[in-house]
């Protein structure tokens, strides 16, 4: 998917959300238990109730993994899915990889083209041969760690070198490296704060904010901080506080009304 297919997307839907299909076996309603895959049964469910609200979709690949083979082809079963029944709608593999370049080239081929998503998140530490690897795929994203919502983000991420935050020098950096227009960038959204500054150095890329909601960051402060005039610049990651409005029966059209409130509430927003 292309930046401006998304951004169309966006325009179409007035929405900017991207929900986390985060699924532990430990919450989610009893009587998906009983199904063959119930991790697909219960995503499946979800985005057959919030497709028409958001405009991504971010499975973090832990909770899959966590559950062996059955947990990867619940997550193979989601994405085929997604691409058959909705492609309009930009998937994100939250997997936050990162290493030396030929093992980031198979990272990189396991989700952009194995599963087949538009985007994967990475971490990058080790530097520029980690992430290159995966901004050489045509109409890919790579979604590059900048600054996270966890407090362990202090220990590192917002050190003064040199004159200046850790973070500001890894995204001024990431500028540099090849096919960086492929890039989009994590910004929790408890650090809104921090977004003027960051939008200083990348005005115009796309951010992805999770932290909104469970976490308790601010939308508004959010979009006050990360908002682009043109193309909107964001997508905000709710998880838990949409998959798990329920765990009862009704856990589907619970997550369906939570979506539209945030919906609702970027709409506003973008009038």
């Amino acid at each position: 998917m292309t930046t401006q297919q998304l951004v169309s997307e966006i325009q179409k839907k007035k929405s900017f959300l991207c929900i986390g299909l985060d699924v532990d076996l430990n919450k989610i309603p009893a009587h998906l238990l009983q199904e063959e895959d119930p991790i697909f049964a219960f995503n499946k469910a979800i985005i057959d109730a919030t497709h028409h609200l958001c405009v991504a979709y971010k499975p973090n690949t832990a909770f899959y993994e966590a559950y062996g083979i059955k947990g990867w082809k619940s997550l193979e079963r989601t994405i085929n899915y997604l691409n058959e029944k909705h492609p309009e709608i930009f998937t994100i593999a939250d997997a936050k990889r990162g290493d030396i370049g030929n093992t980031s080239t198979m990272y990189a081929k396991a989700f952009f083209e194995d599963l087949a998503f538009d985007s994967v998140t990475v971490a990058p530490y080790m530097g520029k041969d980690s992430v290159e690897p995966f901004l050489a795929f045509e109409d890919k994203h790579t979604i590059m760690l900048a600054l996270t919502s966890n407090q362990g983000a202090f220990d590192f991420q917002t050190k003064t070198v040199d004159g200046k935050e850790l973070y500001k020098q890894v995204i001024e950096t990431s500028k540099s490296w090849k096919n960086s227009q492929n890039l989009m960038y994590v910004v929790g959204a408890t650090k809104a704060e921090y977004l003027a500054d960051i939008r200083k150095i990348i005005p115009e890329s796309f951010l992805l904010v999770p932290g909104v909601g469970a976490q308790g960051g601010s939308l508004e402060e959010v979009c006050k901080y990360g908002m682009t005039k043109d193309t909107i610049g964001l997508l905000i990651n709710s998880s838990r506080g949409v998959i798990y409005a329920s765990n009862e029966s009704d856990f589907a059209e619970a997550a369906a009304a939570k979506a539209k409130e945030l919906q609702q509430q970027m709409e506003n927003i973008l009038k």
